[in-house]
């Protein structure tokens, strides 16, 4: 009995079998195609070539001749007549303040000056009064000399008028010192008289030259005192790029040296060359860099405090450089591919450094005389023959 069971259960797997592999359909489908068995491309041999060192300085957009005008007086701002961008000419009123005080300070000079003139006339005829009894005290004594040595005077009438000759002596010289000392206040007080008249046209702040106001530091009703900064003014004419370098590259410039410097925040900008007009001579203690100040010509697109860049060549040296083309990139893994001697493509990794134009510099990776494909195509695999297209 087991033994057909087992029988029939064999002959109904047989049959479901035989049906289900009956009913099977082959779908049709696309023979896959394998890589191609070579390629043409452009290959080139990598060489040493001389290349010029290149620092990227940065520096600050600033204005050629810039003022910051300061007060000279105390007082009250009364008007302030600018304001930023306003353009102002030579000699233009920009900030009034109250001369009141000044105007207080010159009256009281004046008084000074008209009193010191006053004891210059007292002190000038007390002169003349002493001078003239010095002259009559001098004729006396001359006479009575005279009578003494002919004994017709007593030595003590000689000796009194002796004595009354060197008062009068004396008297004209403390009248002549007084002279002095009156016109000497004289010329005190007329300095104070100048010096008020001055702080008088101080109270008016004007522009020492044609120019554009960039700040204003102080407004209506504020107290300025000497040295508190009112506004500041950009002389119109020209701009200049104040650029930092290292003091191990300051050799490599000098006075009146061409540069090319770009403005990045300007898109499509073009270069815009300057000239070398200031190397200061003291290093910045910190950063131990030097400012160095390249002269523009006049652009309407630039302002001050705009950032500024300028290659600067500091010297030449060999290195390993490759079309950028060249360059291929798997992931986050950078190289290039190799033909052997059998011309055969061979992926290679590389570390590249700086771009020179379409150029990049090899830093590790390719050796000189190594045989590349310029400009790989997409299909070109590792393992490919490459054939040369030129």
């Amino acid at each position: 009995m087991i033994i057909k069971s087992l029988c029939r259960i064999w002959i109904l797997l047989g049959i479901i079998c035989f049906f289900t592999g009956c009913n099977e359909k082959i779908e049709p489908g696309t023979t896959g195609t394998g890589p191609p068995a070579s390629i043409k491309a452009a290959t080139a041999v990598a060489a040493i070539s001389n290349q010029a060192f290149v620092y990227e300085a940065v520096g600050t957009i600033t204005a050629q001749n810039s003022t910051t005008l300061s007060g000279k007086i105390m007082g009250t701002v009364k008007a302030v007549n600018v304001k930023e961008g306003d353009i102002v000419k030579k000699g233009d009123i920009l900030v009034i303040l109250d001369e009141r005080q000044v105007a207080a300070d010159l009256r009281q000079s004046e008084a000074g000056l008209s009193e010191a003139r006053k004891a210059e006339a007292a002190a000038i005829s007390a002169r003349d009064a002493a001078r003239a009894g010095a002259e009559l005290a001098q004729a006396t004594y001359k006479r009575y000399q005279k009578l003494f040595n002919e004994e017709s005077a007593t030595r003590q009438e000689f000796e009194e008028i002796e004595a009354r000759h060197r008062q009068a002596q004396a008297a004209l010289s403390q009248a002549e010192a007084m002279v002095a000392a009156a016109r000497s206040r004289i010329q005190q007080a007329q300095a104070t008289v100048s010096g008020a008249s001055i702080s008088k046209k101080d109270a008016m702040i004007r522009a020492p030259y044609d120019g554009i106001v960039a700040a204003k530091m102080i407004n209506v009703g504020d107290l300025a005192s000497p040295g508190s900064l009112l506004l500041t003014l950009e002389k119109t004419g020209g701009f200049q790029a104040e650029l930092v370098l290292p003091e191990h590259h300051i050799q490599t410039v000098h006075i009146g040296q061409s540069m090319d410097v770009s403005i990045p925040g300007q898109k499509d900008s073009p270069l815009i060359t300057g000239m070398i007009k200031t190397i200061v001579p003291m290093a910045d203690q910190r950063s131990r860099s030097f400012t160095v100040k390249v002269i523009l010509p006049e652009n309407v697109l630039l302002r001050s405090g705009m950032f500024a860049r300028a290659s600067i060549p500091v010297g030449e040296g060999g290195m390993l450089l490759i079309p950028e083309s060249a360059q291929v990139v798997q992931g986050q893994l950078t190289g290039y591919f190799l033909v052997d001697d059998a011309r055969i493509a061979r992926f290679r990794l590389m570390r590249t450094g700086r771009h020179f134009g379409d150029q990049i510099e090899i830093i590790s990776g390719m050796k000189p005389g190594t045989r590349y494909v310029v400009s790989p195509p997409v299909e070109l695999k590792d393992g490919i023959k490459v054939e040369d297209a030129s």
